[in-house]
């Protein structure tokens, strides 16, 4: 499970280092390298491989022809690009996801459970501050959620 929140750089290749905490979870998987893609929020969601690979199966078995699985297709998994962790545990961001998410010099590593999101780090302070403005609701959202 990837959880906690990590903040590190970006070097002039677009290379930066996945956090030992989450190579520990990779490693567990026995996964070397992660899928990395635009998310519906300004940021970029990473999977590790095999998680990618589920996603995916459950995707093909839905309608082909459906709108909705179309544009999720195109927007997801069109943009999704397979990251290698190398053997310094760094991994290099391509340009377009770099570009998407609007990072240039600071990640931050957001553990999502199942998957991890990466901002900028000015996109990160917002998101997060509307998410703190927000614990009512997500108070409520949890508890219908049944958590």
């Amino acid at each position: 499970m990837f959880r906690g929140r990590y903040e590190t750089t970006m070097d002039a290749k677009g290379r930066t280092s996945l956090p030992s905490r989450f190579r520990d979870v990779l490693a567990a998987a026995d996964d070397g390298k992660m899928v990395i893609t635009t998310a519906l929020e300004p940021c970029l969601v990473a999977y590790p491989y095999s998680g990618w690979r589920r996603f995916e199966e459950k995707l093909a078995g839905l309608p082909s022809f459906d709108p909705n699985v179309i544009q999720i297709k195109r927007f997801y998994v069109g943009s999704a690009m397979e990251c290698p962790v190398d053997g310094h545990g760094r991994i290099l961001l391509p340009s377009a996801l770099r570009t998407y998410g609007g990072i240039a010099k600071n990640v931050v590593w957001c553990g999502m459970v199942s998957y991890i999101e990466l901002w900028a780090e000015g996109r990160w302070s917002e998101a997060f501050s509307t998410a703190q403005e927000k614990t009512q609701s997500l108070g409520q959202a949890l508890a219908d959620l049944g958590l």
